[in-house]
């Protein structure tokens, strides 16, 4: 059984941010069965009122479910991969992506194999904005090729040719644009808005434009026709790059303007981000170098909020996590099959040699075998047990030390989650913990709590002590500090400083605990992806 105790108040932010100190909000859905809360995050995701919806679904995935009740678990992974579309959509792509790698194994551990088909083309849909577009297009194809549903098919195989031609493999993206228009024309043009988008996209690497802005056109008016505010976003956005290239300014600027109305409306900050870029290009075309400057630093700050180093390291991470996980889960099952081999073979040799009783001498050798070996089991067995009653020992002088630690606090679970959360935001967005003289006394004072309360919530919400929870937000910023151009400026002693620690040789310590390379390491791996 499926024990799983996430705190709700961390995986909703910052999705429901409008109802954090609203206990109310969460509770009117806490009394709903497993049943109900999908259905009820079902019905309010498709009417795209995502915060009740993510709520619902949060409430469904942290629950307990039977490892032998295969259709509640087919509703769990259809949830978390719904509340992993949500943070697709608000630009959290590193939630989004984790939260994927989660359903993928899901998926893989409870037999529900068939429906890594959807999740497949969302993992590539993320490597995409991140312009990996090979990574992008392996994950489309293990979509493409595991998937049932043929109208859906039409969209992966235009997910694959917006990739071949950002790679400007064109007879590549040709190929599987045909494909999708073949299959398209007998489900009533599904999906046209992707195929005319690509179809203008691919005309304008061939540089026939004329032909290239009639089909830019086409899928606007497709996209506006059916409200895909995010497609009309990209759409107007490809339309002021499309003018850019054949030198129309005025109207690039113009597409470009309307692009960046409906992305801000809908935080769509991809696009965004790819606007200010191609604006700032246009007023460096125009000689315009100080306007060129200011939407380049409009850019920066989106792309490094979006788009950062630390998010694809941790995409990367988390693509080898899963990957063991399924290296791990095979080892299992070739260990069971090579035992259970061993205990045959043992068997049939047992009886070979019985059978053979005349071959005194060798019957002897294998039965001397077989006592040393069960001698060596059971002392094993013995080793085994010993280690088990000093871990359960250990494990029982823990608790009660926890116990006995906290026995007299008053510190309710609501009162807790409440308090964590302030404890969050404030480590988030205070630049104080960077003091050297920081303390828990001093965090307890800004979140308006007492230090008990303060290191009691730390240590049961997050398993940490508060040096070891400080130090974790320190070695982020001292990694930031260190992928900024400008970081050679600065010595590893400034950067510690910066970040709290009074010497280098404690700074040195703690970065290595924490990152397992020393400062100097990671500087130099930082440079080399740089160069």
């Amino acid at each position: 059984m499926l024990k799983k105790r996430l705190l709700i108040t961390i995986l909703l932010f910052p999705m429901v941010s409008i109802c954090q100190n609203n206990d109310s909000f969460i509770s009117q859905f806490m009394h709903l069965s497993q049943e109900q809360l999908y259905d009820t995050g079902n019905y309010y995701f498709n009417k795209s009122i995502y915060d009740t919806a993510i709520v619902c679904y949060t409430l469904l995935t942290n629950s307990t479910v039977k490892d032998t009740d295969y259709e509640l678990w087919e509703k769990l992974i259809i949830a978390q991969n719904k509340i992993a579309i949500i943070h697709y959509n608000m630009c959290d792509y590193r939630r989004a992506y984790e939260l994927w790698m989660r359903t993928l194994f899901l998926c893989e551990t409870h037999d529900h194999v068939s429906y890594t088909s959807k999740v497949y083309p969302n993992i590539g849909n993320i490597y995409y904005r991140f312009k990996n577009y090979d990574m992008a297009k392996s994950y489309f194809l293990k979509g493409l090729d595991s998937h049932q549903d043929s109208t859906n098919i039409v969209l992966i195989l235009n997910n694959i040719c917006a990739s071949e031609l950002e790679n400007e493999k064109l007879d590549s993206a040709f190929f599987y644009l045909n494909k999708s228009l073949q299959i398209s024309k007998r489900h009533n043009d599904v999906y046209s808005y992707y195929m005319l988008n690509n179809l203008a996209a691919l005309y304008t690497k061939y540089k026939e434009y004329d032909s290239a802005k009639y089909y830019f056109h086409l899928a606007l008016d497709e996209a506006t026709k059916n409200s895909q505010l995010v497609s009309i976003a990209q759409n107007l956005s490809d339309l002021g790059k499309f003018f850019f290239e054949i030198k129309q300014m005025d109207s690039a600027i113009y597409y470009l303007n309307l692009s960046n109305n409906v992305a801000e409306k809908n935080k769509v900050l991809g696009i965004l981000a790819e606007n200010y870029l191609t604006l700032s290009q246009i007023e460096e075309f125009k000689g315009k170098v100080t306007d060129a400057f200011e939407f380049f630093k409009k850019y920066s700050r989106l792309k490094d909020s979006v788009y950062n180093i630390e998010i694809i390291g941790e995409f990367n991470q988390l693509q080898h996590i899963h990957e063991i996980s399924k290296v791990n889960q095979q080892i299992e099952r070739l260990a069971l099959e090579k035992k259970i081999n061993e205990r045959t073979i043992q068997y049939q040799k047992l009886l070979w040699y019985i059978t053979l009783s005349i071959l005194i001498f060798v019957s002897c050798v294998l039965l001397f075998i077989f006592f040393q070996k069960k001698r060596l089991d059971k002392a094993y067995k013995v080793l085994v047990e010993k280690n088990l009653e000093i871990m359960g020992f250990q494990q029982k002088n823990l608790s009660e030390n926890d116990s006995e630690k906290y026995k007299k606090s008053s510190l309710t679970y609501n009162m807790q989650d409440e308090l964590l959360n302030r404890i969050l935001i404030l480590m988030e967005n205070d630049s104080i913990i960077y003091d050297t003289e920081f303390t828990l006394d001093k965090l307890a004072e800004l979140v308006q709590s007492n230090p008990t309360y303060v290191s009691q919530t730390i240590n049961n919400a997050l398993q940490k002590n508060f040096r070891s929870f400080l130090n974790n937000y320190r070695i982020r910023e001292a990694q930031r500090l260190f992928s900024e151009p400008d970081a050679m400026r600065y010595t590893i002693e400034t950067i510690a400083l910066r970040v709290g620690f009074k010497s280098r040789s404690a700074f040195r310590d703690v970065f290595k605990e924490i990152t397992g390379v020393s400062p100097n390491f990671y500087i130099k791996s930082i440079q080399k992806q740089q160069l």
